[in-house]
């Protein structure tokens, strides 16, 4: 009889294979064992529940260094884990940004012993360390390159073909994509009008994603490189990037997915003003029909957290963007109840695909030999989203009041509780996490 450190019991288990009722073997953080018999220093009872793969959200915004006032690695990796989400990739776009080796080094050694769920951190590609991305990307705990073609600042902006010719040719690891066409945002400022944040997808129009998105294939494909397109949100931009699958692969978020903007703006103001914007319902059913048609390959929340403070500014001197890593799985779980999402895709999208496309070393599925991370739900616990849950810095969500049905009930990482039953567990414990580009230089 095996002996475990861990077992989870009672539970139907989303393997590969399919949903089983089998009992897992936890031993040293990697699952030992499925369908065990064995002994355990520990059962967690899991009678009821479904027991998914942990769910990997590959763009968060934690805002550390410079703008803790938003959000830190600390509190955005509790309202992760509070969410049943067991891993982030965390974005560049700090004070100073993240675009150097030692940056990179400072965010790891920031996150050790404060951050509850693993994590990769992206760099950010700059005309300045265009030359030195190759070396940047192969860095232990680095989730690879990030690109700005519009919606940022500073360095961090790069829009001219040259510089993205530059940053393609440097490296091999695919690079995400924030398509928007900075000129034409440039020439269409105008549309803002002030106190109107409905007027924001008309400046930030279908346009301008659809012009990025055709532009970076373009470029990706002159430089003979992969890259993942962030946040989608036009139809017409799903189906180019669905003929163009060897090359590109793609992200839609929860909130695009959920809010209409004939809704969102007059209902929520400026806290539905984000980059991409919220569309019409028109877009969002696109994107449902897209997502059927199997052409995202991964969800991610594109947490991006902002003060009540600087979102009560009037348009458009407000910050775009509004958390979501705590909400991401119940949006989806919800979406599976009301029968648009099967829960067999679901997983796809917040598991197998991130490892699938990115090459996550032991995570993305639950099989002999990966890490031990699990995220157990009811699938029909009916639940009222309210700010008293929330853990995120920022205090404010664009779904509180949403009553939703299905709820992430444990968080599991590595082996190890960090969320149950709405209560955080147990020390910060993350670690970066190992990809199969960098496990060769000690990732």
């Amino acid at each position: 009889m095996a002996t475990f450190d861990t077992k989870l019991t009672g539970g139907t288990v989303h393997l590969p294979s399919g949903p089983a009722q089998v009992d897992i073997g936890i031993t040293d953080g990697r699952i030992a064992g499925i369908g065990v018999t064995g002994d355990a220093g520990q059962t967690i009872d899991c009678t009821g529940l479904d027991i998914l793969p942990g769910v990997i959200d590959t763009q968060v915004h934690f805002r550390e260094p410079g703008l803790e006032h938003k959000e830190d690695l600390a509190t955005g990796s509790i309202a992760a884990v509070m969410g049943g989400v067991t891993a982030v990739f965390e974005m560049p776009n700090t004070k100073p940004a993240t675009d150097t080796e030692d940056a990179i080094a400072d965010k790891l050694a920031r996150a050790k012993g404060r951050m509850y769920c693993d994590h990769a951190f992206y760099v950010g590609a700059t005309a300045r360390n265009a030359n030195h991305l190759a070396e940047l990307e192969r860095l232990p705990g680095t989730a690879g390159v990030k690109i700005f073609m519009g919606s940022s600042t500073g360095d961090l902006l790069v829009s001219e073909d040259d510089d993205l010719l530059r940053v393609l040719r440097s490296g091999q690891r695919r690079v995400a994509i924030h398509a928007e066409d900075e000129m034409r945002m440039i020439a269409r400022e105008g549309e803002r009008v002030s106190g109107d944040p409905a007027s924001h997808p008309v400046w930030r129009d279908d346009e301008s994603a659809l012009l990025a998105t055709r532009r970076i294939l373009r470029l990706a494909r002159q430089a003979g490189r992969r890259v993942h397109v962030l946040h989608v949100t036009t139809p017409a931009e799903l189906e180019v990037l669905g003929a163009n699958k060897d090359i590109a692969s793609c992200e839609v978020t929860p909130q695009h997915l959920t809010l209409a903007g004939e809704d969102a703006y007059p209902r929520l103001g400026t806290h539905a003003q984000m980059n991409p914007p919220i569309r019409s319902g028109a877009h969002r059913d696109g994107l449902w029909y897209w997502l059927n048609q199997g052409v995202p390959d991964v969800i991610g929340s594109d947490h991006a957290p902002h003060t009540v403070e600087e979102k009560a500014r009037t348009y458009p001197a407000t910050p775009s963007g509004m958390p979501g890593v705590q909400t991401l799985l119940p949006l989806l779980l919800n979406h599976v109840a009301e029968g648009r999402l099967t829960l067999q895709r679901l997983i796809d999208l917040t598991s197998a695909g991130a490892q699938r496309i990115f090459g996550l070393v032991g995570k993305g599925r639950i099989a002999f030999g990966y890490d031990a991370d699990f995220t157990v739900v009811d699938l029909k616990r009916r639940w009222t989203v309210e700010e008293s849950w929330l853990a995120s810095r920022a205090g404010w969500s664009p779904f509180t009041g949403d009553t939703l049905t299905g709820r992430p009930i444990g968080t599991i990482v590595r082996g190890r509780t960090a969320m149950w039953e709405a209560e955080l567990v147990g020390a910060a414990l993350g670690a970066p996490v190992r990809f199969e580009s960098t496990a060769f230089r000690g990732g």
